[in-house]
C-alpha cells in the first residue's frame, strides 16, 4: 500500500521538480539579462555625465558601482517571473503576437529610450520628460497592451524612483542637473520602459517552457 502510494506520488513530485527547475532557470537568464542592460545603460548614463559615482566606488571598465548590475539583475529576475504569474492570475491572456523577434524588438527600443536620455539634447527637462513618457508608454501599446503590464509597470517605476532618491540622498550617487527632488524628471519613465521590457522577455521565457513541456507531454 505503502509502495502504490509512492508510485502514485512518483510523477507528481517529478513535475513539481521540474517546474521549480525550470523557474530557477528563468530566474538566471532574466537575472543576466538584466546586468548586461545594466551594464550597457548605466555606461551610456555615465559617459554622459547624467549619472555621477563617487571616485573610490568606480573600479571596473565599465565605469559603474559593483552594487548597481546585481541589484539590476535580481530586480529583472524578480519582475520577469512576476508578469506571467501575473497573467495566469488575472486570466488575461496575452493579446499580440509572441515571437523572440518581437522581444528583440522591444529591448531595441528600450535601449534607443534611455540613449536618447543621455544623448539628444532637449530644449528643457519638461520636454525631455514628456518625449521620454510618451516613447515609453508607445512602447507599452506596442509590445503589451495588457492592463496588468501597465498597472506593475507603473508601481515597480514608482517604487524604483522612491528607492534612487533614497540613494541619491544618501550620497550613494547624484544626478546632474536634478529637477525632481534629487533625481531627473524623466527617470521614471526609463524605469517604467525598462519593466515592460524585462516582462516581455520573462513571458516569452515562460511561453517557450510551456511550448517545451507540452511536447514533452505529447512525445509521453
Amino acid at each position: 500500500m505503502y509502495s502504490g502510494a509512492l508510485m502514485r506520488r512518483g510523477p507528481y513530485i517529478s513535475m513539481i521538480t521540474n517546474r521549480t527547475m525550470n523557474v530557477l532557470i528563468r530566474a538566471a537568464v532574466l537575472f543576466m539579462v538584466g546586468v548586461f542592460l545594466a551594464l550597457v545603460l548605466n555606461l551610456l548614463q555615465v559617459q554622459r555625465n547624467v549619472t555621477l559615482f563617487p571616485p573610490d566606488v568606480i573600479s571596473s571598465i565599465f565605469s559603474s558601482a559593483w552594487w548597481v548590475p546585481p541589484c539590476c539583475g535580481t530586480a529583472a529576475a524578480l519582475i520577469g517571473l512576476l508578469y506571467p504569474c501575473m497573467d495566469r492570475r488575472l486570466g488575461e491572456p496575452h493579446k499580440l503576437k509572441r515571437e523572440w523577434s518581437n522581444v528583440m524588438r522591444c529591448v531595441a527600443v528600450f535601449v534607443g529610450i534611455n540613449h536618447a536620455s543621455a544623448k539628444v539634447d532637449f530644449a528643457n527637462n519638461v520636454q525631455l520628460s514628456l518625449t521620454l513618457a510618451a516613447l515609453s508608454v508607445g512602447l507599452w501599446w506596442t509590445f503589451d497592451r495588457s492592463r496588468s503590464g501597465f498597472g506593475l509597470g507603473v508601481v515597480i517605476a514608482i517604487l524604483a524612483t522612491l528607492a534612487t532618491q533614497l540613494l541619491v540622498y544618501n550620497g550613494v550617487f547624484q544626478y546632474t542637473s536634478p529637477d525632481f527632488l534629487y533625481i531627473r524628471s524623466w527617470l521614471p519613465c526609463i524605469f517604467f520602459a525598462g519593466v515592460i521590457t524585462v516582462g516581455n522577455i520573462g513571458r516569452q521565457l515562460a511561453l517557450y517552457e510551456y511550448k517545451v513541456s507540452q511536447e514533452k507531454t505529447h512525445q509521453d
